[in-house]
């Protein structure tokens, strides 16, 4: 069993790792690339809570070595893994929403935060917080912090492994790197291989490019999480070998 991680790293290769613990082999072409920019934040002082949709918005923060200037602030994650991320930087107050933009837009819908709240976020968004929050009456300052470029190309060797078989599924973890994945791939694998090639998707919102694509053996975690992920892939697994 070997199957394909196609999320940047260093979440691919924390990925490859825990699917190595499950007993299964993994490995990685990243289609997205996390570049720094060059970022300017407004003045922290007013601000009342930090969302974050991302943990590539914290690691940006910490390359730009402002996080100790925002550590009091308590941060609403859009997920468990981006909560984890924020608490081993040092942020005291962390909340999870559960792992939906959605469902981050609700929890600060209930919060009642007094005051602003800085959303640190990439230049491709999936949502416009400031505009789910603006009828709630929260102000957002959305800062621009990074940017996740798409790979131009998918290897060949890879490609070949897919189109032959040598791998048995690919991991998918957002919307955007499945639209790579079908712009890099789909005219290059043959219309049986299109049919047969299983795709593990985090959510139905990252399925659906697939779908488009005419991809067929589309598999859904339970819960947009790691966690779900990591089940998916060796249910799937124990599935093939049946046990």
């Amino acid at each position: 069993m070997r199957m394909l991680v196609t999320r940047p790293e260093p979440d691919a290769q924390a990925s490859i790792d825990r699917l190595a613990a499950l007993g299964i082999e993994a490995v990685a072409t990243p289609l997205l690339t996390r570049a720094a920019l060059d970022f300017h934040l407004p003045d922290l002082s007013g601000f009342a809570a930090l969302a974050v949709t991302s943990t590539n918005a914290l690691r940006a923060l910490e390359d730009k070595s402002v996080l100790p200037d925002l550590h009091h602030l308590p941060v609403y994650a859009v997920g468990d893994r981006t909560a984890h991320e924020a608490k081993s930087l040092g942020f005291r107050d962390v909340f999870s929403a559960g792992g939906t933009f959605e469902r981050l837009t609700t929890m600060l819908a209930l919060a009642r935060i007094e005051g602003p709240v800085l959303y640190p976020a990439g230049r491709h968004l999936s949502g416009d917080l400031a505009q789910a929050l603006a009828p709630h009456g929260i102000m957002v300052v959305t800062a621009t912090v990074y940017d996740m470029v798409a790979e131009s190309y998918f290897p060949n060797g890879t490609l070949t492994e897919l189109e032959s078989g040598g791998l048995d599924a690919v991991l998918v973890y957002s919307r955007r790197t499945a639209e790579i994945f079908c712009a890099l791939v789909s005219e290059k694998l043959s219309a049986a291989k299109k049919r047969d090639l299983v795709l593990l998707c985090l959510s139905e919102n990252v399925a659906q490019p697939l779908l488009g694509s005419h991809f067929t053996r589309v598999h859904l975690a339970d819960r947009p999480d790691e966690e779900a992920m990591m089940s998916l892939a060796l249910a799937f697994a124990r599935e093939q070998s049946g046990s």
